[in-house]
């Protein structure tokens, strides 16, 4: 009886995929092997880890290795291994959709790049893996079948928006495409890949650290099968034996990337208890960098056994982009994610992992100030919820970590740079949070600062809003929010010179303090003069230790309930408004409409720092009723 054949559609994003792939703009279309042969190890590793596992699980360990296998005459290739392979229910989930986030995003971007250059970044940063294979060829056979099972799967697609399924009932462990490969083109870089010594070159530059032996039979009648990789383990070598080409194609195998690194990081140890590690840092972030269901970590060996690919218990969650490798002497070949979480070991492996990450950094801010720029550029603020949770390395965090500020509209400073600067007699480093650089630069909050020449950090992150109030200071100097708390700016001598001045005005503007505090109460905790107004008639400040707008914003978004926090009302005593409104208030301490001034200059000063009016249509009743009278 002839096995039944299906007839199923791709995912419409998986569809929209492989298209890009079959009219393909990215130029080196070699590099759909490397990504067959990095599948194929992948699945060589599992099947290992699940035979170490589950001792019952009937699999053939005895030879596993990957074998590409050419026919001119047919014009195909084939990759085959003996690995882990797949069920139906996999090949479907696996092929025929694209079960990665941010793929809507990925493709929108995608269609709105100009050029190809720009489309082949996106490529990469997607890591479309298995649709490689359709830059070459017309069609793709894959037959599969899953260790510890029986019956076996045939999957077929030409790319045009449907595949076929069937079962196979003699199908060989392990998972093998064939790709029925276009005519050759070397004008378009398309060339023979039925051509030994062509695979050969291939598997030399891409996979020749992969740690299973690749076999090829040679061209000719008495052509033998040879192991065309290394097979050396990279982190294992010496850094002297391997280029940076070896590196950056490693890096691309597990990360799935198609761009190279930004840099990369060996650690070995040796004593008490021993490992290597070979890390790298992306040169761009990937697009779940900050969604919730992203998987992170690096890949675990023990005595070069692969064991998982994403062990979070190496890295923390503020450095979830780190990709590379890590290979422990003395660990159970049998761990898992839950005793890891508790092993020693690891505990302190991440540790040194984590030192050793953030000193790399700290030294590319130095020696590599534009590859330094880049790291910021697409991971500060990452790095800068280690900031919350990451007490050990707060200090370290906090030196390689770049802010905007108003020293420079157009580039970051460290905080050591904007300590070497501070003035004499300052004693904290003044920041501002807030959604944009704009509303901060044109707060009320920063007339004073921008007047007397003071240094202001700008920082627009959501993350911003969480850490500067845990992180106490840096470098003995303590972190001052410029919209809370009193501010001062004058020095000694300058107090001692305004001191009796500033008396007599707290005297004269008592009464109208005391009568606005009054009448806003509902709204306000206090009405008092302020230092740090220079053209604004009124600022809303909070008490050191409110919570912001913004802070508040976002917990009642995430539903959580807070009681209402007032804040302080600061008045400008320079500002003709507010002489206006006192004298007003002295003459006639009965007028009505002067309680709807307070209103009006309470919701101004809302407004300017970005804030909600409580009630817009009696803010605006008000304040055309008062422009009517002016007219």
């Amino acid at each position: 009886m002839t096995a039944p054949i299906e007839t199923l559609e791709f995912q419409s994003e998986a569809r929209q995929l492989l298209q890009l792939m079959i009219h393909s703009i990215y130029s080196n279309k070699d590099t759909f092997l490397r990504e067959l042969v990095s599948n194929a190890s992948d699945a060589l590793d599992k099947l290992r880890l699940e035979s170490y596992r589950d001792k019952d699980l009937e699999a053939d360990t005895s030879d596993l290795h990957i074998a590409i296998e050419t026919d001119p005459e047919a014009r195909t290739l084939t990759v085959r291994d003996n690995g882990i392979g797949m069920t139906r229910e996999e090949v479907v989930a696996l092929i025929g959709t694209i079960a990665k986030s941010g793929t809507a995003d990925f493709l929108t971007k995608l269609k709105e790049a100009k050029d190809a250059a720009a489309s082949q970044d996106l490529i990469g940063q997607f890591g479309v893996g298995f649709y490689a294979s359709f830059m070459v060829a017309d069609k793709v056979t894959l037959v599969t079948r899953r260790a510890g099972t029986t019956e076996g799967v045939r999957w077929e697609s030409a790319g045009e928006g449907t595949y076929t399924i069937q079962p196979v009932e003699d199908a060989p462990q392990g998972t093998a495409v064939t790709l029925h490969l276009k005519p050759e083109d070397t004008e378009g870089h398309l060339y023979d890949y039925t051509s030994a010594a062509k695979i050969r070159e291939i598997v030399k530059k891409y996979s020749d650290f992969i740690t299973w032996p690749i076999r090829m039979t040679g061209e000719g009648e008495a052509a033998e099968v040879e192991t065309v990789n290394s097979m050396k383990a990279l982190w294992a070598r010496s850094s002297s034996e391997v280029t940076e080409d070896e590196y950056h194609e490693f890096y691309k195998h597990v990360s799935h990337d198609w761009q190279d690194p930004l840099e990369t990081i060996r650690l070995q140890a040796e004593g008490t208890f021993e490992y290597q590690a070979l890390l790298f840092l992306p040169s761009h972030a990937p697009m779940d960098l900050f969604l919730r269901e992203r998987k992170r970590g690096v890949q675990l060996y023990v005595k070069r056994v692969f064991i998982m690919d994403d062990c979070e218990s190496l890295v923390p969650e503020y450095l979830r982009f780190v990709k590379g490798v890590v290979d422990a002497q003395d660990l159970s070949l049998n761990v898992s994610r839950e005793i890891l979480q508790q092993d020693r070991q690891i505990q302190l492996i991440r540790r040194r992992l984590v030192k050793k990450v953030l000193s790399t950094v700290k030294t590319m801010m130095t020696a590599d100030a534009e590859k330094y720029a880049t790291f910021w550029r697409e991971f500060g603020r990452a790095v800068k919820e280690g900031l919350l949770d990451d007490f050990e390395n707060r200090e370290a965090i906090l030196e390689i970590s770049s802010f905007a500020s108003t020293h420079d509209a157009e580039k970051p400073t460290s905080l050591r740079d904007y300590v070497s600067r501070m003035k004499e007699g300052q004693e904290h480093i003044y920041f501002m949070t807030g959604e944009s650089r704009s509303a901060i630069e044109n707060s009320p909050h920063m007339e004073a600062f921008r007047a007397k020449g003071f240094e202001v950090l700008v920082l627009t992150d959501p993350i911003d809003e969480m850490w500067v109030d845990s992180v106490p200071g840096f470098d003995g100097k303590q972190f001052q929010s410029i919209a809370k708390g009193q501010v001062d700016l004058e020095s000694e001598e300058d107090k001692k010179a305004t001191e009796v001045a500033r008396e007599q005005q707290n005297k004269d503007f008592e009464s109208l303090l005391t009568w606005m505090g009054t009448a806003l109460g509902e709204t306000v905790k206090e009405v008092r003069l302020s230092s740090r107004l220079t053209t604004s008639p009124a600022c809303i400040v909070g008490d050191t230790h409110d919570l912001t707008p913004t802070l508040e914003k976002m917990y009642r978004a995430m539903g959580q309930e807070l009681p209402p926090i007032k804040r302080i009302l600061e008045l400008n005593p320079e500002h003709g408004l507010v002489t206006g409104l006192r004298e007003a208030h002295a003459a006639r301490p009965d007028d009505e409409g002067l309680a709807e001034t307070a209103e009006l200059l309470y919701g101004m000063a809302l407004l300017a720092e970005g804030g909600e009016l409580a009630d817009p249509s009696r803010f605006i009743k008000l304040l055309s009723g008062r422009l009517e009278k002016t007219l």
